[in-house]
């Protein structure tokens, strides 16, 4: 079947009911989840696979990212985590018990109805506050659908994982439900098995993927996105991007670039991100009209096509973030985030002492320190060269290692 005929349905027989595959993410803070998830379910709908994705996320798209055919949205009612660390609703006037129960019955009621061949379930084993629970108890007796858990290559620092992931009990539900577990990231960079000392019957289910190549955006970036980042006619030259993810909790880093020294020959540009809130968003631009060196966006439909272009990046540490960083193989700092987990922190201090980033503790951020940096005249690190990134090609063969087996007795006989 060609690629064509894939996306267009011709020449399929009447009968024919295209594989189908649903995403889970819970999704209380930021983009960086669903993101993952899309450019992942992208690649797969411009494969030779004949599939159908449904993406189930906790927040409602907030970047304006081009979807392809065969891939739709179901969202959830919103959670949110307070400075307590503890979930709440966050725009229903519902208790925690309220909407948990609600959101599980949708993603139960939306897998009864969908019936799909693969269930992939990002980063939270029983889903936030175990709202999965009852659909994983559904698959679990229908035995029709392949659960995928999907992990980040760092979950936060190795004491906290296994004390967490023990009381959530989360190993027992990886051996109970799951079929297999696919580590976003690369073993050389970071070992989960190592690292969390996981048991041997969740130790056999890992697969590495290696990182996500996030340089594969710009193939599916929409005549809409490039021609609004040609709409911002940036100044000829070089320019230092600073990147704070969605922008919840990243005034201090952005505020911290806006009054840093540039280099004479070098333009900065703060991307705030579309959570940033609108009154730190406001200070940011009145600091950038005292200066004729300085910009600041809210956000753009495909934040890649700045990065491609930029000279020096200053960013926080998210696993997107720092995908795109290595994918881009771009001279960078991460400021990473130590509160409520210390992910951040661990990823960029590993990359740190393999020499593919720079990283500046948040409690050392000044000004100061980023002037200094940015004033260094250090080449790029070739980091093509010791990091796989060839995730997304890997977890394309995995799938079809899946799907292909299930609708070819004739193969899987052999």
């Amino acid at each position: 079947m060609t690629k064509e005929d894939s996306e267009t349905g011709k020449n399929l027989p009447q009968n024919h009911r295209k594989w189908r595959i649903v995403f889970y993410s819970h999704d209380t803070m930021g983009l960086g989840h669903k993101r993952r998830n899309l450019l992942i379910a992208q690649t797969l709908r411009y494969s030779p696979l004949d599939i159908d994705i449904l993406m189930i996320s906790g927040i409602q798209d907030g970047s304006n990212l081009p979807i392809p055919s065969g891939v739709d949205f179901l969202s959830l009612p919103a959670l949110y985590k307070n400075i307590d660390s503890q979930y709440q609703a966050k725009r229903l006037d519902l208790s925690l018990q309220e909407i948990i129960t609600l959101r599980s019955q949708v993603i139960l009621t939306t897998i009864k109805s969908f019936q799909p061949n693969i269930f992939i379930v990002d980063n939270v084993p029983r889903g936030a506050v175990g709202e999965l629970e009852p659909t994983l108890n559904y698959l679990h007796t229908q035995e029709k659908t392949r659960c995928i858990l999907g992990l980040r290559d760092v979950l936060d620092k190795p004491i906290s994982v296994q004390r967490d992931w023990k009381r959530m009990a989360n190993e027992e539900a990886i051996q109970t439900y799951y079929d297999a577990v696919w580590v976003y990231g690369d073993p050389a960079i970071y070992d989960v098995v190592r690292e969390y000392n996981f048991q041997p019957q969740t130790v056999d289910k890992i697969r590495y993927t290696g990182y996500i190549d996030q340089r594969h955006r710009l193939k599916f970036t929409d005549i809409e996105s490039i021609q609004a980042f040609k709409s911002l006619n940036l100044p000829s030259g070089k320019f230092a991007l600073c990147l704070v993810g969605g922008g919840q909790d990243g005034e201090k880093l952005a505020e911290t670039f806006a009054s840093a020294k540039l280099p004479q020959d070098m333009n900065g540009i703060i991307l705030t991100g579309p959570f940033m809130p609108p009154e730190v968003h406001k200070r940011l631009q009145k600091l950038a009209v005292q200066r004729d060196n300085l910009r600041v966006l809210k956000s753009l439909p495909e934040p890649t096509l700045l990065i491609n272009h930029a000279d020096r990046i200053i960013a926080m540490g998210g696993y997107n973030t720092t995908c795109e960083l290595l994918s881009f193989q771009k001279r960078s700092l991460i400021v990473p985030r130590i509160t409520p987990r210390q992910e951040q922190f661990v990823r960029a201090e590993r990359l740190q002492s393999l020499g593919l980033v720079d990283m500046l503790h948040p409690q050392n951020l000044t000004p100061q320190a980023l002037t200094d940096w940015l004033a260094q005249d250090n080449k790029a690190p070739q980091i093509r060269n010791c990091v796989n990134l060839n995730g997304l090609n890997q977890i394309a063969q995995f799938i079809g290692e899946i799907l292909i087996p299930v609708h070819n007795p004739s193969k899987q006989a052999s």
